[in-house]
C-alpha cells in the first residue's frame, strides 16, 4: 500500500476516525432507544455553547493537554508511558506538600512556581524508578509504569487518612492551602473577565499547558536531547550505533514525562479544590494517551485533541444532567474515539490508501527511467 500524504496522515485519518466513533455513538443512543442529533445538541450546547460552557471545556483541557504531552514526550523515545495516572496523582502530593510548607504565602504567582516545582519533581520521580527498571534491568515499562500507577494510588490514600489529615476532620483529605495560592480564574483576569462573566474553574494554569505545548514542540524539534530522544524511538540500535546513549534518553525522557504529567495537578490540585483529594487525577492520566495519540504525538496537535476530550467530558456531564441518557455514555464514546484512532488506525490507513493508490511502475518503464 502507498503510504499517505504528509496533510492525510495529519488531518483526513484523525478526522475520518472521529467520523466513525460518531456514527457508532449515534447507533448507541439508538439502541437505547434515544435521539443522537438531541445528544449532539446538549453537549454542542452544554460544552461550546457559552463562554460558562467553554470555561468548564478549557478546564478539563488542561489537564489534559499536561497528560498528553507527557505520552508524547516518552513516546517520540519509544517509551509508551501508560503511568501518568499514577505520576499526576504524585504530581498532586508534591502541589500539597509545597503549598502547606508555609501558613501564607505572599502572592499566587510566588505560589504556583514553587507549586509547578513541586509537582514536576515528585511526578519525575514517580516515573524515574520505572524508567530505571527499563534502561538497566530491562523491565517493559508498560507493565510497571501501570503498576506503579495502583502502588501510587495506595500511597495517596494511606497518607491522605494517616498522615495529612488535618484532626477532627472526617473526609480523607489535606487541610484547604493557605492563603496567597489561590489561582486566579478566567472570570478573574483582565480583559478575560469581559467574556467569562460567570465563574468557571478554568484558570491561569491553561496558559502554562500552552506554555508547557511550545516546551516541548521546542524540546523535540530543536534541541540536540530532542534529536537524540526521536533518533533513539526510531532506532534504538541505529542509535546506539551512533554514540547515543540509551540510559541518558531512556531516563531523561521518561523523566520529563513524569514531571509533565506531575504538573496537571496546579490545574486541579491547586486550582479547583484548593487541597489534595483522593483520586484528584480523576482519569486523566489514562485519557492523556487518547489525546497523544489522536494529535499524533505533536504539540498542536495534543493541544487539539486535548480540546475535543474537554468537549466530551464536559458534554457528557451535560448529558447526565439535562436528558436520560446515562453520563457514563462518554466514556463509551472516549472508547470509541481511542479505539479508532489507536487500535482501528490501520483499517482507516487501509481505507484511504485505496484513494490514494498508485499503479506501480512496470518493469520496462522503471528500466528505461
Amino acid at each position: 500500500m502507498t503510504k499517505l500524504p504528509r496533510w492525510a496522515d495529519v488531518v483526513l485519518v484523525p478526522l475520518i476516525s472521529l467520523l466513525l466513533a460518531a456514527i457508532i455513538s449515534a447507533l448507541v443512543i439508538l439502541a437505547i432507544g434515544e435521539s443522537p442529533w438531541e445528544a449532539l445538541k446538549t453537549m454542542t450546547e452544554g460544552a461550546l455553547g457559552s463562554p460558562y460552557a467553554w470555561g468548564y471545556t478549557l478546564y478539563y483541557a488542561t489537564s489534559f493537554i499536561f497528560t498528553g504531552l507527557a505520552v508524547t514526550v516518552a513516546f517520540h523515545a519509544a517509551m509508551f508511558n501508560i503511568g501518568g495516572e499514577g505520576q499526576a496523582q504524585m504530581g498532586g502530593l508534591g502541589v500539597a506538600l509545597v503549598l502547606l510548607a508555609l501558613p501564607v504565602w505572599p502572592h499566587w504567582t510566588v505560589a504556583l512556581v514553587a507549586a509547578a516545582l513541586g509537582a514536576a519533581v515528585f511526578g519525575a520521580a514517580w516515573a524515574a524508578i520505572p524508567a530505571w527498571l527499563q534502561a538497566k534491568r530491562g523491565s517493559h515499562i508498560v507493565i510497571t509504569t501501570i503498576m506503579f500507577n495502583y502502588i501510587g494510588a495506595a500511597v495517596i490514600v494511606y497518607l491522605l487518612v494517616s498522615v495529612l489529615r488535618p484532626i477532627g476532620q472526617m473526609d480523607p483529605a489535606t487541610a484547604h492551602f493557605p492563603p496567597g495560592t489561590h489561582l486566579p480564574t478566567l472570570n478573574e483576569m483582565p480583559v478575560l473577565n469581559l467574556i467569562f462573566v460567570k465563574k468557571v474553574p478554568a484558570n491561569v494554569s491553561l496558559f502554562v499547558a500552552i506554555a508547557a505545548c511550545f516546551g516541548v514542540w521546542v524540546l523535540l524539534w530543536h534541541t540536540r536531547l530532542g534529536y537524540e530522544i526521536r533518533a533513539f524511538g526510531k532506532s534504538d540500535r541505529a542509535a546506539r550505533y551512533a554514540g547515543i546513549s540509551a540510559t541518558k534518553v531512556i531516563m531523561v525522557s521518561m523523566l520529563i514525562s513524569g514531571a509533565l504529567a506531575g504538573l496537571m495537578s496546579i490545574n486541579n490540585v491547586m486550582g479547583e479544590s484548593g487541597r489534595l483529594l483522593q483520586n484528584s487525577s480523576e482519569g486523566a492520566g489514562f485519557i492523556g494517551i487518547a489525546v497523544a495519540l489522536m494529535g499524533r504525538n505533536h504539540p498542536l496537535g495534543v493541544f487539539l485533541a486535548a480540546i475535543l476530550f474537554g468537549f466530551l467530558y464536559q458534554g457528557g456531564a451535560e448529558l447526565g444532567l439535562w436528558t436520560t441518557i446515562p453520563i457514563e455514555l462518554r466514556t463509551v464514546v472516549q472508547g470509541l474515539v481511542i479505539l479508532f484512532t489507536g487500535a482501528l488506525d490501520q483499517m482507516v490507513r487501509m481505507m484511504l490508501g485505496f484513494f490514494f493508490f498508485r499503479a506501480p511502475e512496470s518493469p520496462v518503464t522503471a528500466r528505461a527511467a
